[in-house]
């Protein structure tokens, strides 16, 4: 399966479990992920499970501030791979095709991601 995992503003840690079905991220209150970035529309993002291709799909909701995946801003439904970054408004979002059992899980994974990151510094 895979998850969501928020990476900036006042929610960072939080997590969804995608699983098989279609999943709406936004402000909205009756949301799965509701995601308070001013930034950040009501129903922003929907991510789509496909089992013909057994793949996620990320697509715009029309949100006024629209959504990026790795810094690209998408217009079409598009492809999501593991450790794909998405921007919602004010708000980064991370996709990986893990599932988690609880925040401590989300978190230890989104560190991980971080420190393969980090560049180094050479003398």
């Amino acid at each position: 399966m895979a998850s969501i995992i928020v990476t900036s503003g006042g929610q960072e840690g939080e997590f969804l479990p995608l699983g098989r079905r279609t999943s709406v991220i936004g402000r909205a209150e009756n949301l799965p992920l509701q995601i308070l970035g001013r930034l950040v529309s009501r129903k922003h993002l929907r991510i789509c499970f496909n089992k013909a291709t057994d793949k996620y799909y990320a697509e715009d909701m029309n949100s006024r501030h629209g959504v990026s995946i790795n810094k690209h801003r998408i217009t079409d439904t598009t492809v999501l791979t593991s450790g794909d970054e998405i921007l919602i408004g004010d708000v980064t979002l991370l996709f990986t095709d893990e599932d988690f059992n609880d925040r401590e899980s989300a978190l230890s994974h989104y560190k991980k991601v971080g420190e393969r990151k980090r560049s180094t510094i050479s003398d």
